[in-house]
């Protein structure tokens, strides 16, 4: 089983990604759908529909081919498919997203692909005036 360390979880302090619950480990290959409750850690390889109020976390090496439907998602892996988080969308490089993303919140840090379409709304309209993106600050090259 991987040793998680704080630094590969890399989240907001909005998440509790340290509390994970599950670890689907870089040597597991999963096929179907997955819903589950707490906070779930996926470093190996998933393909099909994830569904969940709380947090995911795509480790670094992981691959996953999957519509999700999830609170909130953090991502340092590759993900394909469509994504809808009802609080937060994290990416974190060296993360990739292949696919179209609706979220009142979305963070994307510097070296991260994204692909895709991105559609920043809420259930209601007062989460909508509220949505955001955030950009990491970028060191100065010159």
């Amino acid at each position: 089983m991987p040793v998680l360390k704080r630094e590969d979880l890399s989240a907001s302090p909005e998440l509790n990604v340290n509390d994970v619950h599950t670890i689907l480990g870089p040597e597991s290959s999963f096929e179907g759908k997955l819903v589950f409750e707490g906070t779930v850690r996926i470093d190996g390889n998933y393909k099909g529909h994830i569904k969940t109020d709380n947090v995911l976390v795509i480790g670094q090496g992981a691959r996953v081919e999957a519509t999700m439907e999830v609170g909130s998602v953090v991502i340092n892996g590759e993900v394909i498919g469509d994504v809808t988080a009802r609080q937060l969308v994290e990416i974190h490089a060296p993360g990739k997203l292949r696919g179209n993303l609706c979220t009142p919140q979305l963070m994307i840090a510097r070296g991260v692909i994204f692909e895709g379409t991105c559609k920043m709304e809420g259930a209601g309209a007062t989460e909508r005036s509220n949505a955001k993106v955030t950009m990491l600050p970028t060191k100065d090259l010159g």
